[in-house]
C-alpha cells in the first residue's frame, strides 16, 4: 500500500500585493468567453476552438513547453522546437522562459509553501489560479526566474518570444477574423484560452489533491483520470513526478496519453530522438 508522505510545512511568507493588471486581464477574458460563447456560437467556431485547444494545449504546452523544453524528455530539430514553443506561447500561459522556469521551481521545491509558485499546500484555489494574481519577484521578475531556465535565456529567439508572446494573439485574432468573423475570434481566442487555462491549472490543483498513487513520490502528486483526458495526458501526475524526465506520462495501457501519441508519431517520422523512456 502506497501512503501519502507527510512534510512539515514552514511558515508561509508574504507573496506580494495583488496585481490589478492580472486581475483585469483574466476577468476580461472570462467575461468575454462567458458572454460571447452563446451570442457567437456556430459549429465551425466551436471546431476552431477545439482545434486550437489541441494545437496550443497538447503540442504547445504539454509537448513543447513541458516535456520538451522543461524536462528535455526528447530532442527534436531546432525548427520544430521553435514551432512547438510558438504554439505554447499562443496558449497565453506566459513566455517559454517564464513557464519553464516556474515549472522547474515547482519540481525542485514541490509543495513548499514558499518556493513552489503554485504550491498545493496553500490551498486549491491558490494552486489553481490565485498565484497568478499576486506579485512576487521570484516568480514574475525576469532577472529572478531566468536562472531556472538559463539555456533558454541564452537563446535570442526565446528571449524575444518570452517578451512578446502577447503579440501573437493579435496576429492570430486577425487571421481568425478573416476566416470567420467575430465568432471565430471569440471562440478561437477567448473560449479556447479560458478552457485551456483551467485544464492546465487542474494539474497544479486537483492532481495534487485527488486520484491514485502508483509511485511513492515525495509529494502529494496523484494520477487523476479525468484531468488526464482534459490535458492530453498530463493528469497522470504521480507518474510524472516519480519520473519527471520521462517523455511518456501514461504508463499503464489504459492511461490515455494523447501527447505521447504525438511524440511516438514524431519518432516514427525520424523527428523525435533521444526519447527518455520509463525505467524497466
Amino acid at each position: 500500500m502506497i501512503t501519502t508522505p507527510v512534510k512539515a510545512s514552514p511558515p508561509m511568507r508574504e507573496v506580494g500585493s495583488l496585481s490589478w493588471i492580472s486581475i483585469l486581464f483574466f476577468s476580461a477574458f472570462h467575461l468575454i468567453a462567458l458572454i460571447g460563447a452563446p451570442l457567437f456560437f456556430s459549429w465551425s467556431a466551436l471546431g476552431v476552438a477545439i482545434a486550437l485547444h489541441w494545437l496550443c494545449g497538447s503540442l504547445g504546452i504539454c509537448l513543447g513547453y513541458h516535456r520538451l523544453l522543461t524536462h528535455r524528455g526528447l530532442r527534436v530539430p531546432k525548427f520544430l522546437e521553435y514551432t512547438f514553443a510558438v504554439c505554447g506561447a499562443l496558449a497565453l500561459q506566459g513566455g517559454p522562459i517564464f513557464w519553464v522556469a516556474g515549472h522547474r521551481m515547482h519540481h525542485l521545491h514541490t509543495e513548499d509553501v514558499n518556493k513552489d509558485p503554485y504550491s498545493a499546500r496553500r490551498g486549491f484555489w491558490w494552486s489553481h489560479m490565485l498565484w497568478l494574481l499576486y506579485t512576487d519577484a521570484d516568480w514574475f521578475k525576469y532577472d529572478e526566474y531566468k536562472q531556472f531556465a538559463p539555456e533558454l535565456a541564452r537563446d535570442p529567439f526565446y528571449r524575444w518570444l518570452n517578451k512578446n508572446f502577447l503579440l501573437l494573439q493579435l496576429a492570430l485574432g486577425a487571421v481568425l477574423y478573416l476566416m470567420g468573423g467575430w465568432s471565430f475570434v471569440v471562440y478561437g481566442i477567448f473560449v479556447r484560452a479560458v478552457t485551456l487555462w483551467h485544464s492546465t491549472w487542474l494539474i497544479n490543483s486537483a492532481s495534487h489533491m485527488r486520484g491514485y498513487r502508483t509511485f511513492d513520490a515525495d509529494d502529494n502528486s496523484r494520477n487523476l483520470w479525468w484531468a488526464a483526458l482534459l490535458t492530453y495526458g498530463e493528469g497522470w501526475h504521480n507518474n510524472h513526478h516519480a519520473h519527471p524526465n520521462v517523455a511518456k506520462a501514461g504508463l499503464k495501457w489504459w492511461e490515455v496519453d494523447v501527447t505521447w501519441w504525438a511524440i511516438w508519431t514524431l519518432s516514427k517520422l525520424g523527428l523525435a530522438k533521444r526519447i527518455v523512456h520509463p525505467p524497466a
